[in-house]
């Protein structure tokens, strides 16, 4: 299966926060976030496994009781159910991969 960027909507979920839906199918997805600068991820959790890659930007991340600020290139894992969070210190761009598919997102 072929996905092309153009052909997926984009959704502004405000507060300088918007999501793409790529790729879905089986048990997995994939989904491009975008952040401006200062724009907040607030904390939450899911069942679902998560990894976020960096595509752009600066982050500072929360994942359980540790937070760490990551750039471009750097990859992140969130088991299920444990609560996260990030603020964007500088605009960016995330790759979140989750399993199985985010139903919500659909």
């Amino acid at each position: 299966m072929f996905i092309y960027r153009q052909d997926r909507p984009l959704q502004d979920l405000g507060d300088g926060v918007s999501r793409r839906v790529l790729a879905h199918g089986g048990s997995m997805m994939a989904v491009e976030v975008s952040f401006e600068t200062g724009a907040v991820g607030p904390l939450h959790h899911h069942v679902h496994e998560q990894l976020t890659y960096v595509l752009s930007g600066r982050f500072r991340f929360t994942i359980g009781d540790e937070t760490h600020d990551v750039q471009a290139g750097d990859t992140l894992y969130k088991k299920p159910d444990i609560v996260h969070g990030c603020v964007c210190l500088e605009k960016g761009v995330l790759l979140d991969t989750f399993t199985p598919q985010r139903q919500d997102f659909l």
